[in-house]
């Protein structure tokens, strides 16, 4: 099949939810489709507010509808809900089109945190947005639940995985503290909805490790300095390299939907300690096998010190992408022939 997903993210953006769509678009072309990417490149753009280094792009429907007829889609995933999907939602809906969308990240909380924005006001939109396909991809059980409590009406799951030949146990690690110290991560966006703060106030032995980059790179630098060892964004096998060096991965995050870095550190062998929020109770667990999740932040710190590593790694293995793009093609519905062959208008 000929697939199209369209999607506010991608490169040069680095971030979970553009590695999900190239690894999914790999797999899928494995599998033996076509798939083409609709991205804000080749469209005119504007930095996103807060975040200047998501370009959103300047799409009128008419022109998503000449993308489109270009492409000829045998099935539409509308992966973003930035201008480029209200833009294809918009084209699909005046068709009679089928299509797939996908929750990667939740933005009614990430709104309410910088503007005071109430949730359910972002819901309405993102409800209106959703419930026009036949599927909402999310990557968690639990994700799929809250969401039908907010009205959405098709949660399908969609999980995901990882690289388990380069996210692996075996492998060079950096310069470690002396005397075995252990050694605390945090790897993702520096961004206020990650709550790093949480991680980096704690009374903790050893060394506090944060690799990433976002707007609030600056002030944690300027907070905490030399009592932290900053990497810039890091991927590929320094970024596994940094994973396996570390002994606990921390996940301060109440926000993120799944959190790649999760599994990428379980692969590593290295357990997660992370607060009890809709990512992390579905993939790390509660049987203490790829991590300790709590609400005391620093009693989870604590105690996925004395996880076994052999054992993380083994639970990290059930994530694969082939697993994960198996869930998506399975969602994808095909669009009718005459109705793909429709002009634009």
């Amino acid at each position: 099949m000929r697939i199209v997903i369209v999607t506010d993210a991608w490169e040069p953006q680095v971030n979970g939810v553009v590695r999900t769509l190239k690894m999914t678009t790999h797999e899928l072309g494995l599998l033996g489709h076509e798939v083409h990417i609709v991205s804000p490149q080749g469209w005119p753009s504007v930095p996103c507010p807060t975040y200047p280094d998501i370009r959103l792009a300047a799409v009128t429907p008419r022109g998503m509808a000449r993308r489109l007829d270009a492409l000829q889609p045998d099935c539409l995933h509308i992966a973003t809900e930035g201008p480029l999907g209200w833009a294809a939602r918009s084209v699909a809906r005046r068709r009679g089109w089928p299509f797939t969308t996908a929750y990667h990240s939740r933005f009614p909380e990430y709104l309410q945190l910088r503007t005071g924005l109430p949730v359910n006001w972002s819901h309405a939109l993102l409800r209106r947005f959703h419930n026009s396909g036949v599927a909402t991809l999310v990557p968690t059980p639990h994700m799929g639940e809250e969401l039908r409590r907010h009205g959405y009406r098709h949660p399908v799951h969609w999980s995901r995985g990882v690289n388990l030949e380069m996210f692996s146990p075996d492998g060079p690690v950096l310069t470690r503290p002396a005397g075995g110290s252990p050694v605390f991560l945090y790897v993702g966006r520096l961004a206020v909805e990650k709550n790093i703060d949480a991680f980096l106030r704690l009374a903790l032995p050893g060394e506090k490790w944060v690799a990433g980059a976002g707007p609030e790179a600056a002030r944690l630098r300027r907070t905490y300095g030399d009592a932290v060892r900053w990497f810039d964004v890091l991927s590929g096998p320094d970024l596994a390299q940094l994973y396996r060096s570390a002994d606990v991965m921390v996940f301060p995050s109440e926000t993120d939907t799944f959190g790649l870095v999760l599994i990428e550190s379980m692969a590593c062998g290295t357990p997660v300690a992370a607060l009890p929020a809709t990512g992390p109770i579905d993939v790390v667990g509660t049987s203490g096998e790829g991590g300790v999740i709590d609400t005391d932040l620093k009693a989870a710190c604590l105690a996925a010190l004395r996880c076994d590593r052999t054992r993380v790694r083994a639970f990290a293995e059930r994530y694969t992408w082939a697993a994960a793009t198996r869930q998506f093609e399975q969602a994808l519905r095909p669009i009718p022939r005459p109705a793909a062959l429709i002009a634009a208008t």
